[in-house]
């Protein structure tokens, strides 16, 4: 039997209460599936602590620092110095996720750009990608990462896309990477299937997001790591590529992206 392709989920959160009972099997299912990598994403800087651990205590996953727009208002003050410091761990590999909601507008605009221009200023200066979280923003999420672009310093993934083409593109122009998730599974997704098409293959990445958006044939289910490997399959059929070979491109690019992070053995 061929050895399975060694994925990477570039986004999920294990350390929510969806997983609190087995979150070591929901790791071990994964690794049977041939998810080799995962990172798990903190939303809250009064989490962090909590989300550390759990990549302090196994070599195959990491996680970034940073507050979700959601929590903008609500999670302490955290400035450049504070995140840049919880970024030098050696298990943190990014700075997020962070950016702009405008479809729940849980916190106010002007306060989601000011938290997410901080985390821009952090990843520059702690070295480190960004993973942007964009909803319904497109337009100042685009001109948000252009300004604090600086020449190219920021870099980053706009994770779990569903924004526009433009979008999209002007990322890709910036230096971004582009991760799809089980939403390209959906059948209403075919305008997002034609930007996973037009997005180049060295520049894209693979993510569950879980515990939400299950993709097909899962959908419905509480979404785990393991079922990466359904998005992946959907994707490399888009590409025209093998689900091995497009297994192989993604684990690259998460790694030319994230730097610090480890290749899984």
């Amino acid at each position: 039997m061929s050895a399975l392709p060694r994925l990477v989920d570039s986004h999920c959160h294990l350390d929510f209460d969806d997983f609190a009972a087995e979150r070591g099997e929901v790791v071990a299912r994964a690794r049977r599936a041939g998810v080799g990598t995962m990172v798990t994403i903190c939303t809250k800087i009064t989490e962090f602590p909590a989300i550390r651990a759990i990549a302090e205590a196994d070599p195959d996953i990491w996680c970034t620092v940073g507050i979700h727009p959601h929590e903008a208002a609500s999670e302490p003050d955290t400035d450049e110095a504070a995140l840049v410091a919880f970024a030098a761990h050696p298990k943190v590999i990014g700075i997020g996720e962070c950016g702009l909601d405008y479809h729940y507008d849980y916190a106010p605009r002007d306060r989601q750009a000011q938290v997410f221009r901080t985390h821009a200023r952090a990843a520059k200066q702690a070295q480190v990608p960004m993973v942007v979280h964009t909803r319904e923003a497109d337009e100042d999420t685009a001109r948000l990462l252009s300004e604090e672009s600086d020449g190219g310093r920021l870099t980053g993934v706009l994770h779990c896309f569903t924004s526009g083409r433009d979008l999209a593109m002007r990322g890709l122009d910036l230096g971004f990477y582009v991760s799809f998730s089980g939403i390209v599974t959906f059948k209403n997704a075919a305008d997002l299937r034609e930007i996973v098409k037009a997005v180049p293959l060295d520049r894209l990445l693979v993510e569950t997001d879980a515990p939400y958006l299950a993709p097909v044939p899962m959908r419905g289910k509480r979404n785990e790591p393991a079922f990466v490997v359904h998005t992946a399959a959907a994707i490399a059929a888009m590409k025209g590529v093998s689900p091995e070979a497009l297994a192989e491109v993604t684990t690259e690019n998460f790694h030319r992206l994230f730097t610090k992070a480890a290749k899984a053995a």
